[in-house]
């Protein structure tokens, strides 16, 4: 799955969780997502910007979820989860057994580990974190690298309904 179609996907409330945090934590990649959406559509970046939140966020997602908007929303999807998210990247790594900075980034993935291995962490994040960010976050892990093929992976998103978006 795509970084635009996982904002497809996503429920409001968590894209509207998603919006808030970089709006305050990351203002600067907030900036750039909304001109970057402006843009897209010949809009000057100070019309979405002055909207409220309550239009803004479902705009901002809808623009997102186009596949023209893919790049942009992968970029979105990174700073948040290397934001907000590091204890739950940092907690995956660790369930795989993956050597990894203390920001959750990893010099070098595995190929193709068990799947049994994979789902136990799934698992552990599972009942640590709330279904619905665990489940962005493996489709965009599985989105980022495209030449790591964790086929155990694909299939457990696939076959666990909490993992569905």
């Amino acid at each position: 799955m795509r970084s635009h179609e996982i904002f497809q996907r996503m429920s409001p409330a968590l894209a509207a969780q998603i919006f808030t945090f970089l709006h305050k934590e990351q203002k600067p990649v907030y900036k750039a997502a909304i001109q970057g959406l402006a843009n897209q559509r010949n809009l000057r970046g100070v019309f979405i910007e002055r909207k409220p939140p309550l239009e803004r966020f479902p705009w901002m997602q809808s623009a997102l979820g186009r596949a023209v908007s893919d790049a942009l929303a992968s970029h979105l999807l990174q700073a948040w989860l290397l934001g907000a998210n590091k204890q739950m990247l940092c907690d995956f790594l660790d369930g795989m057994e993956i050597k990894h900075e203390e920001d959750g980034t990893v010099e070098q993935l595995p190929s193709a580990p068990p799947k049994e291995k994979i789902a136990r962490a799934v698992s552990l994040l599972l009942e640590k974190y709330p279904a619905e960010t665990v489940a962005v976050y493996l489709h965009a892990f599985r989105d980022m690298d495209s030449a790591v093929q964790w086929p155990a992976l694909d299939e457990i998103l696939a076959e666990e309904p909490r993992l569905k978006l």
